[in-house]
């Protein structure tokens, strides 16, 4: 069930009520202290939902159902054990985490691994953010990081499906989620910045995110025909595309979660600012960048081995980074030229001299031009593309980049404008890159924004007409990019 769909707006108002429902049992009940009565029912109460919205992303599919079914089973089961202080600890959380990487190789890469000759279907929604989140349980666990309480099954549960982010992420890690069901309920003071969070997000996913998206696929349709200009407005078209689509899937889910009156990690912190490809991955896809520095890089040594065994430590980490994305050679090597960057910065330290306009330059540009070999249907077409950009011919075929983005705006223009209709194009493909730049290289996130959010009269009108347009818009909504993973 997308955000971008009617159907997910009916879904969260029902959620809603039958939330709120509970909670008025559980301030009504007797028995139990108050702070349990409503703990335990608002976590009831969002498990449930979560549970129903896991089963229509499903499909109703009881095999998309069932693999992490079993991980949160294996994972439950494992915790117990490891907190009961019995023998054979580390042989039982390799186990348990050995299941949780399984389950995702065989689902997510025996395609890839066997040449197309196996693969298991249908895929569970969210696999590879779901099994990410119980490798960092497991891990917390068996550090003593984190204790669970035995039987609160429940929020295990809550944790593993909690519905606005589990196909899409951000990653959880356990300190971050699981105090917060022990809080207050939700309150009306949640209500506004959660309206901001979300709105702001639905414009950036399908006001500007998914138009570009169209720019980006008309670029990569003209094929061999394709001009250096173009070449570039396909190349920074995707990247605006990608950050806009998964920052605004980030803001929506932190807006739903805020009703329920849970606060989601941030997930991004002004990529596009950043002066180094270090300090892009602290800011993008932030609980990623968390969970494979204390799962991966830490344990393999980090920094603490010399230079040559911290640049392959780095390799390594985003290496997989790269094929935890997607399935290919294509990822594989995206993730290679985010590990070499940061290797050569490691190896560079007078590159902190440069002045700060030129290394956010060359920062923005390498980046850039790695999201190539992350859009790209192949190395190939990686390539093509590349060479495009360095060889190919002059001229910018402005109508066939702009053809179906915002058609409906574009139609207006030209309806308002008809002296200027052939400009109509231009002033689309303008619009759409100028204002995708500025929200992008804005200074604080969303999110954080929304922790000194106050309503203003002019706010509320400018979030309404924000979401009543993505609205209007939602029949020619594409999918969350990141949902692929």
């Amino acid at each position: 069930m997308s955000f971008q769909s009617f159907g997910f707006w009916i879904f969260l108002g029902l959620s809603l009520a039958l939330c709120r429902l509970f909670s008025a049992f559980a301030e009504a009940g007797a028995g139990l202290k108050p702070s349990l009565r409503r703990a335990g029912l608002r976590t009831f109460s969002l498990a449930l939902v979560s549970l129903v919205f896991y089963i229509l992303c499903c499909d109703g599919s009881g095999q998309a159902l069932l693999p992490p079914s079993a991980g949160m089973l294996v994972s439950w089961s494992a915790a117990k054990y490891l907190q009961s202080g019995k023998p054979h600890r580390q042989a039982v959380f390799l186990l348990a985490a050995g299941w949780q990487v399984c389950v995702l190789l065989l689902y997510k890469y025996a395609a890839f691994f066997t040449g197309g000759r196996f693969s298991l279907s249908p895929v569970p929604p969210g696999i590879s953010f779901f099994t990410f989140q119980q490798l960092w349980f497991l891990k917390e666990i068996y550090s003593g990081a984190f204790t669970l309480v035995p039987d609160r099954r429940g929020s295990f549960v809550l944790y593993s499906l909690f519905f606005p982010t589990v196909t899409s992420g951000p990653i959880w890690k356990p300190q971050a989620f699981f105090p917060q069901l022990e809080g207050k309920r939700a309150d009306g003071s949640n209500f506004a910045p959660a309206l901001y969070a979300i709105s702001l997000g639905m414009a950036k996913k399908v006001l500007l995110a998914d138009p570009l998206g169209t720019v980006v696929a008309n670029g990569w349709a003209l094929g061999a025909d394709l001009p250096a200009p173009a070449a570039w407005v396909v190349i920074l078209g995707y990247s605006l595309q990608l950050y806009l689509d998964f920052s605004g899937y980030c803001d929506i889910a932190s807006g739903c979660a805020r009703l329920f009156g849970i606060r989601v990690p941030v997930n991004f912190d002004s990529p596009y600012r950043a002066l180094s490809a270090g300090e892009f991955w602290k800011r993008w896809h932030m609980t990623l960048t968390a969970f494979l520095r204390e799962c991966v890089y830490i344990p393999l040594g980090g920094s603490r081995r010399g230079t040559a065994r911290t640049c392959v430590n780095i390799l390594i980490v985003y290496l997989i980074s790269g094929f935890w994305h997607g399935a290919g050679w294509i990822f594989l090597a995206w993730g290679l030229l985010h590990g070499l960057a940061q290797v050569i910065e490691r190896l560079w330290p007078g590159r902190e001299r440069l002045p700060k306009a030129l290394r956010w330059a060359l920062t923005f540009l390498f980046v850039n031009l790695a999201w190539v070999f992350f859009q790209a249907p192949s190395l190939a077409a990686a390539g093509s593309l590349l060479r495009a950009a360095v060889r190919g011919g002059g001229g910018l075929p402005l109508e066939q980049l702009a053809a179906g983005a915002l058609d409906s705006e574009a139609t207006a223009l030209r309806t308002l404008l008809p002296f200027a209709a052939k400009a109509v194009p231009g002033l689309v493909l303008a619009a759409l890159f100028a204002i995708g730049l500025a929200v992008s290289l804005q200074r604080r996130s969303v999110v954080r924004r929304m922790e000194d959010f106050r309503p203003t009269l002019p706010r509320a009108a400018a979030c309404g007409v924000l979401l009543a347009w993505a609205a209007l818009s939602f029949s020619s909504t594409a999918a969350f990019i990141y949902s692929n993973f």
